[in-house]
């Protein structure tokens, strides 16, 4: 491993991963920086004298840093998704300058691992460049068998917990900070409301779910599934034709009530983080009317997806991770934006009134040797949100951050770390 790499972390998950992991890379010997946004930013990193408050605003901070990576001499930088505006401008003079780029993300097969990749996540993947070919031929290297999923993830509550904890700092103490932005569009004071809000209403979002799944499940009608996202997710933003969420939801009722048997129901899936800034289930009632099928549509608010994809006859999403849950289960699954799993051997083409109508199962063989690949790859287990999963994470993932190729190469170069077996307890 080289020794002479000098690490600047941008903005991660909320809690204490990259704190954590800054720890482990400096007691290999690294030097670790980081750059601070805002208070929030600030309060999950423990190393004041290798900390960089950024107070400007986001229109100065492409020449910020470029000074910093020249005057601390940086050889890598560490970051949590890659499209929002401080993360792509980073990228783009990292590449520039031949840096190596980390980048962090929830799961490909969430919510049980962690995605680790280099120059990019999602859309900006070397996975989407990949044929499913390529994959099968790299596998053939590695002869662990495939980890089992636990039966427990980590604590929701938790992630939660951060997120409003993250947003109070920066609600509340952030005066040091005068040229900060958020990267979403509401406010840091409306974002730390709707956490709270979560928070609050979550006792009586679970009955809701609950009554909503009950009904569903004893329900003689077939169904399919629309895996919704969060509108201010950024794959959605970046990696979809879709302006908003009403706009999605408007094009799969018109396609269902189009193309699919009377008898078959549509369920709209909200994801578990959504938080009501977007009233999804009024406009689905709305568009439903309009198209003469209330009666037909149905709206789940969040909740584990197994129980529904039990009875579920295809799924429908833009491209949330969720599909590879459906994938698994050799359902047909219809997709709109860019995602690493949308091979032509896994996801539909079909107009979808047509897939509604008759929809096109995946190539199931193909799709595990898929999965595999993942699982040996860039998909580590853990969690960022609880302490037993970022344990699990960080056992991991330092090695890999410090090894001289990607996950990708590194099976290839037969250098790749024996995977861990995932423990169910």
């Amino acid at each position: 491993m080289n020794q002479s790499k000098r690490f600047l972390f941008l903005q991660g998950p909320h809690g204490p991963f990259f704190d954590r992991l800054a720890a482990l890379l400096r007691a290999a010997g690294m030097v670790c920086w980081r750059v601070g946004f805002n208070r929030g930013d600030e309060a999950f990193w423990s190393d004041a004298d290798h900390y960089i408050p950024y107070t400007d605003t986001p229109e100065h901070w492409r020449d910020f840093c470029m000074d910093l990576l020249d005057r601390h001499q940086i050889t890598d930088i560490v970051l949590y998704g890659d499209t929002r505006r401080i993360h792509a401008e980073a990228v783009e003079l990292a590449r520039s300058r031949g840096l190596t780029v980390h980048v962090f993300e929830e799961g490909y097969l969430r919510p049980y691992w962690v995605t680790y990749e280099r120059g990019g996540s999602n859309g900006n993947s070397r996975l989407m460049d990949m044929s499913v070919a390529d994959m099968q031929a790299a596998i053939r290297v590695a002869e662990t068998d495939l980890p089992v999923a636990p039966s427990h993830w980590g604590d929701l509550r938790e992630h939660v917990f951060y997120g409003a904890l993250y947003h109070a700092y920066v609600m509340l103490a952030n005066r040091h900070y005068a040229g900060f932005r958020p990267h979403r569009e509401i406010t840091v004071a409306q974002e730390f409301r709707v956490y709270l809000r979560r928070l609050l209403l979550s006792p009586a979002i679970l009955i809701d779910r609950r009554q909503a799944t009950r009904r569903i499940a004893n329900s003689d009608n077939p169904y399919h599934l629309v895996l919704l996202q969060l509108e201010h997710d950024s794959n959605f933003i970046a990696h979809s034709s879709f302006e908003n969420g009403e706009e999605f939801v408007r094009t799969v009722i018109d396609g269902f009530a189009a193309g699919a048997p009377r008898h078959h129901h549509l369920v709209f899936k909200a994801h578990p983080l959504e938080d009501g800034r977007f009233d999804q289930r009024r406009a689905i009632r709305r568009i439903a009317a309009e198209m003469g099928i209330l009666d037909r549509v149905h709206y789940v608010r969040g909740g584990k997806l197994a129980k529904l994809l039990d009875n579920a006859r295809s799924a429908v999403t833009v491209n949330s991770t969720a599909a590879q849950q459906v994938l698994w289960r050799g359902l047909p699954v219809k997709t709109f934006g860019a995602a690493v799993y949308t091979k032509p051997e896994f996801v539909s083409t079909q107009d979808l009134p047509d897939f509604f109508a008759e929809p096109v199962r995946p190539q199931t063989k193909a799709y595990r040797d898929y999965r595999r690949y993942l699982l040996e790859t860039s998909q580590i287990p853990g969690s960022f949100y609880s302490a037993k999963g970022r344990r699990q994470l960080l056992r991991q993932v330092a090695d890999m951050v410090l090894a001289p190729h990607d996950p990708y190469d590194s099976l290839l170069a037969g250098t790749a770390a024996p995977r861990q077996q995932v423990s169910s307890q």
